[in-house]
């Protein structure tokens, strides 16, 4: 199957759906008012990789976008593991960090503060999906589109046109 477009326009493709995605968990964030997890922000660390390399990708000269590509596959896959570890935290399949709690904000600079802080703090269990849409959580969500991404590289580093 050829799939009609160039390595470079599909890395650009990589790069503009792993911005949305990050979009899209920032609107969740702070548009909604949704506290990420410590596994929820370790999520992220692929998509900001898969940015970065997708545009150096596209950069790159021809014949070495098919390798960019191969990697970015690979980031995405890693990215849909840890996706799926999460998701099966939620489900109580596996366990998760003993230390999983949402973002701190600010440092606190004295004790009142640090104990202010901590009444208005709110902890996010990793073990709780905060959001389910069509029965899948933000976590299952990143699962899918991480082997969508995963997929869509790997075919464009074997089939796509220089």
């Amino acid at each position: 199957m050829r799939l009609g477009i160039t390595m470079r326009q599909a890395a650009l493709a990589i790069a503009l759906a792993a911005a949305a995605t990050i979009g899209g968990a920032y609107i969740f964030q702070y548009g909604w008012g949704y506290v990420p997890c410590k596994l929820c922000l370790w999520q992220r660390t692929p998509y900001y990789a898969g940015i970065v390399l997708a545009v150096l990708t596209a950069l790159l000269p021809p014949g070495a976008r098919r390798a960019g590509l191969w990697l970015l596959a690979l980031v995405f896959a890693g990215s849909a593991i840890l996706g799926a570890y999460h998701a099966g935290v939620e489900w109580g399949v596996f366990a998760g960090p003993s230390d999983c709690g949402g973002g701190a904000g600010p440092a606190a600079g004295n004790v009142g503060d640090f104990l202010n802080q901590l009444q208005s703090t709110r902890v996010v269990s990793c073990t709780e999906a905060a959001w389910r849409f069509l029965g899948l959580s933000l976590a299952g969500w990143n699962v899918l589109i991480s082997l969508a991404l995963a997929a869509f590289a790997g075919l464009a580093a074997r089939e796509g046109r220089a």
